[in-house]
């Protein structure tokens, strides 16, 4: 017998696959995050010293402000900032829920 030809399939109407199923799916990007910063939860003399003389120096007193600054927690800050109020050394601007903006205290 004689060898048999390979015939080639007849051209088809669908284009062919570009192998979209092989592909790697897309990486999305994890955004960038922000470093967790260790606030401190007590005074030690350096810090409580530095609030007593620059704080009431400061135009513009929150809670936040003071975490940022002298690197102490939250509930820190708010009792710092009652200890700085019953000394005299700063007055209360504006009280809400959940921000209290406090000033320095000046003769006026």
């Amino acid at each position: 017998m004689a060898p048999k030809k390979d015939k080639a399939p007849p051209p088809s109407s669908k284009p062919a696959k570009s192998g979209g199923g092989k592909q790697k799916k897309k990486k999305w990007s994890k955004g960038k995050q922000k470093e967790k910063v260790n606030n401190m939860v007590l005074f030690d003399q350096g810090t409580y010293d530095k609030l007593l003389v620059e704080v009431p120096k400061y135009k513009l007193v929150t809670p936040s402000i003071l975490s940022d600054r002298l690197r102490i927690n939250g509930s820190l800050a708010r009792r710092a900032i009652k200890d700085l109020m019953a000394r005299g050394l700063i007055r209360m601007v504006s009280a809400h829920a959940s921000q209290e903006i406090y000033t320095r205290a000046t003769n006026t």
